[in-house]
């Protein structure tokens, strides 16, 4: 049963590409706590699937490779959501992608080389931090109805309350910069350039 068993990480990553196209439609139509939900079985995927495989020797190339790639274009997604709404400014959304865009082009050039890098802690430690500005957005999201008819009717500006979990945009956004520093200088001081394709 064991063959079967080791197909569990990789079926949980497929899972969390079919889970995009849902938390998008549920941020779409404005239904947040939704969103949310589907979030955090995302999230919880995550968790199970780089687990399981550490635990039960369940590594393989496919994993280390479609892993952080769901997890790119589910926070690619959620961001892109949330600039429609007008939740968080474009240019969050522009740095990431671009940060994105590089590890991409990086991990490519490496699997042509017949070459995998797996995710390191500060890659988790970025995508960490915006789940949970991205969460904090949604919920604040949810609240916003409420939360905007507590104020005196003669104050029409958005509560600064909804803006609450802009500080941890600031530094999920310090730390994908070091993590894309990081992957650069691993990918140019620690000899991959002159790897042969085999």
């Amino acid at each position: 049963m064991k063959k079967y068993f080791k197909y569990i990480p990789n079926i949980l990553t497929v899972l969390r590409f079919l889970l995009i196209p849902i938390i998008i439609t549920f941020i779409s139509n404005g239904k947040y706590v939704g969103a949310i939900i589907v979030f955090s079985i995302s999230g919880i995927t995550d968790i199970l699937d780089g687990t399981i495989a550490r635990r039960f020797n369940f590594i393989s190339d496919f994993g280390k490779l479609m892993d952080p790639l769901a997890d790119k274009l589910t926070q690619l997604s959620m961001l892109l959501m949330l600039t429609v709404k007008e939740i968080i400014p474009l240019w969050i959304v522009i740095v990431v992608f671009i940060k994105e865009l590089c590890m991409i082009c990086g991990a490519s050039f490496l699997y042509g080389k017949e070459l995998v890098v797996s995710s390191k802690w500060y890659g988790k430690a970025a995508t960490t931090l915006f789940y949970i500005a991205i969460t904090v957005s949604l919920i604040l999201k949810e609240l916003e109805p409420s939360i905007i008819s507590n104020q005196p009717i003669e104050n029409s500006t958005p509560p600064l309350v909804l803006y609450s979990a802009y500080p941890i945009y600031y530094i999920a956004i310090i730390m994908t910069l070091f993590s894309l520093a990081m992957y650069i200088k691993a990918f140019f001081f620690q000899g991959y350039l002159q790897k042969n394709i085999k």
